[in-house]
């Protein structure tokens, strides 16, 4: 009769897979944790202790509405921006090189968190991450959806439907890529 083993509370809900962390707090690097939830985009450069992490620096995509952003704030054109300016902001307080470390999040080819991490490398930190799955150029501006909400326009209530959260702030889906380069010059121009 085998002795029984219970699993860890946080690995039977879903929120650490200790493999992983075992790596992560070995490597003794900074790591990168992202989360993306229903409305916004957060992360942090931890560094892993056996205690506890140290938060290094952090961002919250609401930092994006004070340098101009309009458009969502979970989007992938926004997650490359706070990523961009999570990077800069980061290595301005010392850090240079980090590891993506997501947990039991799985990591899909294009995603947001794709996008966010090479805002961060575009932002002076050194990520180990393929070119390959990032996103293309045009996904980063948001002209896929700005091309989207153009074709989607012929159609007046599937229109005002779909984009009605944004309508409502004022803000035109046909504008992703003038949002983008504003805010982008905006945060380059902040460091």
């Amino acid at each position: 009769m085998g002795d029984y083993v219970p699993m860890y509370r946080r690995r039977r809900s879903g929120a650490t897979n200790y493999g992983a962390r075992r790596k992560a707090i070995s490597s003794r690097g900074t790591l990168l944790a992202v989360r993306v939830s229903n409305k916004n985009v957060s992360a942090q450069f931890l560094s892993p202790t056996v205690t506890g992490d140290l938060v290094l620096a952090s961002a919250h995509s609401h930092a994006l509405r004070k340098l101009g952003w309009t458009g969502s704030l979970k989007s992938l054109p926004a997650c490359y921006l706070l990523g961009l300016w999570a990077g800069r902001n980061a290595k301005s307080k010392g850090v240079e090189s980090a590891f993506l470390y997501n947990g039991v999040a799985p990591f899909v080819k294009g995603s947001r968190i794709s996008a966010f991490v090479k805002g961060v490398i575009d932002g002076g930190v050194q990520i180990p991450f393929s070119e390959e799955a990032m996103p293309s150029e045009d996904r980063l501006k948001g002209e896929n959806i700005a091309k989207y909400a153009t074709e989607l326009a012929k159609d007046k209530e599937a229109y005002d439907k779909r984009f009605s959260g944004l309508l409502k702030k004022g803000f035109r889906p046909e504008d992703y890529a003038k949002n983008y380069t504003r805010t982008k010059d905006a945060i380059v121009g902040a460091k």
